[in-house]
């Protein structure tokens, strides 16, 4: 009995070991890509005790290492996915090259950005996207259009929007900017695009969506584009609270990153002729004197001053203006007595 509970499938054994996630993993089984003492395996539900034994297209596959998690501040225009036919960029072209093998934690669309939780350890990525699991996840949303408190309030009972019934959503209006809100917003299970379409359910049209927390991990001053590790301590104090029911489980005190890092700035590409594009210049940097060009700029010849004329000096006040007939006559200045006297 021992033995059994502590045997797993093949597929979740390799995604702890950080290989691929569960999905990949059994689409390389499929492949023969997976072999067990050079018996190629042709099913995903084969049960292990460890991985001795099993290579991974040739090459054996290392023990599962210490779990780590990492906060990365996903900026838009870029997908969660480890590759792209259509050739658009990915969160992997984001990320410094010396990491170890991250899978995202649960997905983010290609607008939104903010808080996305990647990790080298397959079973908790699971663990923390299945809604069973009850971990909170917190966004802002800025929205065209007009909406109450009380509309929002409403959300905490849940909604079913097209036959999909979503659960409670914890929703706060935080302030209006001419015809845009911003709407804070809680919930535990992270569907496909659902703070958007709850919100297109009130009548809104988001514009911004940015994700601000995944249970005690917090974006707070993450740069756009980096990315940091969680000390272990946190992590293996958030995963002894998951032991517990979500309505049990107590407060943990909210956790951030520090000494983020972010992959090296792409060099400009070679010109046809095969030299290399000059970069930009940076804004710190002092703009250097132009040198004037003999070609472009010819320097103009000099002429002679000009010869100084003695003017002579006008009259600081005009000459009194004759009167000519017929012209009225000037009333005369009334006079004032000095107060005090009649």
């Amino acid at each position: 009995m021992a033995d059994e509970r502590s045997s797993h499938r093949i597929a979740k054994l390799l995604a702890r070991a950080g290989v691929a996630s569960r999905r990949e993993v059994e689409r390389m089984i499929v492949e023969g890509r997976v072999a067990k003492d050079g018996v190629v395996l042709d099913t995903a539900a084969t049960v292990l005790p460890s991985l001795d034994g099993v290579t991974v297209d040739g090459n054996p596959v290392a023990a599962a290492e210490p779990t780590r998690l990492f906060l990365f501040h996903k900026p838009t225009g870029v997908l969660t996915a480890e590759r792209d036919p259509a050739g658009r960029a990915t969160i992997y072209d984001r990320l410094p090259k010396d990491l170890p093998r991250l899978v995202p934690v649960g997905r983010l669309d290609l607008n939104t950005e903010g808080l996305l939780l990647m990790t080298t350890d397959g079973g908790l990525k699971r663990q923390l996207e299945l809604p069973v699991t009850g971990v909170e996840r917190s966004y802002r949303a800025r929205a065209y259009g007009q909406v109450s408190q009380e509309q929002l309030e409403e959300l905490i009972h849940g909604v079913e929007i097209d036959g999909i019934r979503y659960g409670p959503i914890d929703a706060n209006l935080e302030r209006r900017t001419g015809a845009n809100v911003w709407i804070e917003m809680t919930l535990r299970e992270g569907k496909n695009r659902e703070v958007r379409r709850v919100l297109e359910h009130l009548g809104l049209r988001v514009s911004r969506l940015i994700r601000t927390r995944y249970g005690p991990f917090v974006l707070g001053d993450l740069p756009v584009g980096d990315i940091g590790e969680v000390r272990v301590a946190d992590l293996i104090a958030f995963r002894q609270t998951l032991k517990a029911a979500p309505k049990l489980r107590e407060p943990v005190q909210d956790v951030s990153v520090g000494g983020a890092r972010r992959a090296p700035v792409r060099r400009p590409a070679p010109n046809r002729l095969g030299e290399q594009r000059a970069a930009p210049p940076t804004r710190s940097a002092k703009a250097q004197p132009r040198v004037a060009s003999p070609v472009r700029d010819p320097v103009p010849a000099k002429t002679p001053p000009a010869p100084v004329v003695d003017v002579p000096a006008t009259a600081t006040r005009p000459a009194q203006i004759k009167r000519k007939p017929g012209w009225a006559k000037p009333k005369p200045k009334a006079t004032t007595r000095p107060r005090g006297r009649k």
